[in-house]
């Protein structure tokens, strides 16, 4: 790998394009490649801009489409929404070394796709929690800092996942070096399930957390997601206030509400006040990532012997919103709240 070969970013939105902006602005050579020609367009002419209370600058970046796109890199990060994961592979399959890897800077479980796709040894995992959101061409706000890890699929350590790591702590310092990125990722899917039960309502993330009546949900969506990573072996993680131990099989209702208030507490100091689901619903008017985010969690369920209804449930109302057949309103959350509260009467 030659020093002055770029690190390829696939997929300049929320994610890769403000770690891309703080890695250009570094002096760490990047090439952006995306989807979308305006955007692609404004960020190696104009700039990409970050916006918001953590920092604003403008950094012009070199940028391609996919089409553009010549050579071979040993460094991909892959950065587009979870759903577009596997079409984006194809095209860049060819664009990887032999000896090269894909950081997966997604939301999900998207290594398992990729490692699938070209290989193990050629996946590295990441997760990334800070708040950010694709205002248009050219401009990104960064709402928050938060953790951000990365490690090895097969939970080595290597020289590649050192040399990344350094990397990623340009981005943000206090990112974190693990050989348990799978506790990373599933606690993220528990915090996921609550975010996408958040969207089906206009209130804020804070006010969603922070309302008593509303824990019930919240409780027996993490909860489900912890059955099933449990039941997998998995050992999962905490960040960013999340304690994903507080929704483990036998885990108080105290604790796991004290989580929840954490939670509230935590987005409450976030300029990015709505999820990225929301503004998908509610802004862009586009399909979210429930399928390969949260309705993977049904099927890995189903596969290790574990129920989820509630989450089931989740997947099929937002399915609803996406398709006009339900208006996002506390009503409609409430149909989650109702099925829990039916399901505790039965038990």
């Amino acid at each position: 790998m030659s020093s002055q070969e770029p690190i390829v970013i696939w997929g300049a939105g929320a994610i890769g394009g403000t770690i891309g902006a703080y890695w250009a602005r570094a002096g760490i050579p990047v090439l952006l490649v995306d989807i979308v020609r305006e955007h692609v367009k404004s960020c190696r002419t104009s700039g990409l801009s970050i916006e918001g209370p953590v920092d604003q600058f403008t950094q012009v970046i070199p940028a391609a489409t996919p089409e553009e796109l010549t050579g071979t890199y040993s460094r991909i990060v892959l950065a587009v929404k979870a759903p577009a994961t596997e079409a984006a592979l194809g095209p860049l399959a060819k664009h990887l070394t032999p000896d090269g890897y894909v950081l997966s800077a997604q939301n999900g479980l998207n290594e398992i796709a990729i490692g699938k796709r070209l290989g193990a040894e050629r996946t590295m995992g990441c997760f990334v929690n800070f708040g950010a959101d694709w205002l248009g061409p050219g401009r990104i706000v960064r709402g928050n800092r938060a953790s951000v890890v990365v490690g090895e699929i097969d939970g080595k350590t290597r020289e590649r996942t050192r040399a990344m790591h350094k990397l990623l702590q340009v981005f943000e310092p206090n990112a974190e070096l693990t050989e348990n990125i799978w506790g990373y990722l599933w606690g993220k899917l528990a915090y996921g399930a609550m975010l996408f039960a958040t969207a089906l309502n206009d209130d804020s993330i804070a006010a969603n957390f922070d309302d008593p009546a509303r824990f019930i949900v919240f409780d027996r969506l993490a909860r489900e997601v912890m059955q099933v990573a449990t039941r997998r072996g998995v050992k999962p993680l905490g960040f960013s206030g999340f304690d994903p131990a507080a929704f483990l099989p036998g885990a108080s209702e105290a604790r796991s509400r004290s989580s929840v208030a954490d939670l509230a507490e935590f987005n409450r100091h976030s300029a990015k006040t709505h999820s990225g689901i929301w503004r998908d619903l509610a802004v862009r008017k586009r399909k979210t990532e429930i399928d390969p985010q949260i309705g993977i969690i049904a099927e890995l369920g189903r596969e290790a012997g574990v129920d989820t209804p509630l989450i089931r449930l989740l997947v099929e109302l937002i399915h609803d919103v996406e398709d006009g057949k339900r208006q996002r309103s506390l009503a409609t959350f409430n149909i989650l709240t109702d099925s829990c509260r039916s399901r505790s009467t039965a038990a």
